[in-house]
């Protein structure tokens, strides 16, 4: 009886362990088993690389969609991955102890806050503000990538500061006993030594980026086009699903599960690279 009890608390983790992998399943098989067939009709090369997106016609190419979600999700890196990895290091090395109180608790906060609430403060303030100054429609893939940038910066910062902090203390003080800077420390031993962690960092903020829907169906324009410019409207592969699937029926509907099956693999494929950089041991 008392081995029992022991066991039990193991056994009930387990059995919750086991229900999040078997729910992770039933969702692949679920939009597997409703996107494929479509996907074996069209052909997987024509749905992915078609450029005309017309369901009552039959025409199911995602290539501008995809390609939309590509530029912003890009955007949204460029402009928001060396933002986030300076205040990791600012927040890591730099901050005194009272503005680290401050600070830490907002960056977290900006994690909770609503996508429909970025998407319309964005609708409110970037779109006219792009339209006014840079010409354009303002629903554009800049207002998109600005918006994404804001929303992954709390994954960048909490992580790669987390992996900063962690490294030994060994390597700081070696390195100033040596001589060098702080600075020169920073950039020569402690991100070098961070690399896989910031590395996972940028993935996950991108997979975060890639998979957003309601903010950037409100800033985007959600044009089936392909871009001319950073100015012009897209649509992604999230909105295309937000959009379309209340009122899609029939192989409309399919083609929207075949969308979300394309788009499960490459966040897949980014999550898997940010594990297998996260476990690889820094060179």
């Amino acid at each position: 009886m008392l081995k029992l009890r022991e066991r039990l608390p193991g056994y009930i983790l387990f059995i919750l362990a086991l229900s999040t992998t078997l729910a992770l399943v039933l969702i692949t098989v679920f939009i597997i088993a409703n996107g494929a067939p479509i996907i074996a009709k069209v052909g997987f090369v024509k749905f992915v690389f078609g450029m005309t997106w017309a369901p009552s016609q039959g025409e199911y190419g995602i290539f501008p969609m995809l390609l939309g979600s590509v530029l912003v999700t890009l955007g949204a890196a460029i402009i928001g991955v060396p933002i986030g990895i300076c205040c990791s290091i600012f927040l890591a090395e730099f901050a005194p102890e009272l503005l680290s109180k401050v600070f830490r608790p907002a960056i977290q906060l900006l994690a909770g806050i609503p996508s429909v609430v970025y998407g319309f403060w964005g609708l409110l303030f970037i779109v006219p503000f792009i339209r006014t100054y840079l010409g354009g429609p303002g629903l554009s893939i800049l207002a998109g990538a600005l918006i994404l940038a804001i929303m992954i910066l709390p994954t960048i910062i909490s992580i790669s500061e987390v992996s900063i902090q962690a490294l030994p203390r060994s390597y700081k003080e070696g390195a100033l006993a040596l001589g060098l800077t702080h600075w020169q420390t920073i950039r020569s031993i402690l991100l070098p030594a961070a690399r896989s962690g910031i590395v996972a960092a940028v993935i996950l903020g991108i997979g975060r980026a890639i998979g957003e829907t309601m903010a950037v169906i409100m800033v985007l324009g959600n044009a089936v086009a392909v871009p001319e410019s950073i100015l012009d409207p897209v649509r992604t592969l999230t909105t295309n699903i937000g959009i379309e699937m209340g009122y899609a029926s029939g192989e409309h509907q399919q083609a929207l599960f075949a969308t979300g099956i394309i788009l499960f693999i490459v966040i897949m494929l980014l999550n898997a690279s940010a594990q297998y950089i996260t476990s690889k041991k820094t060179s």
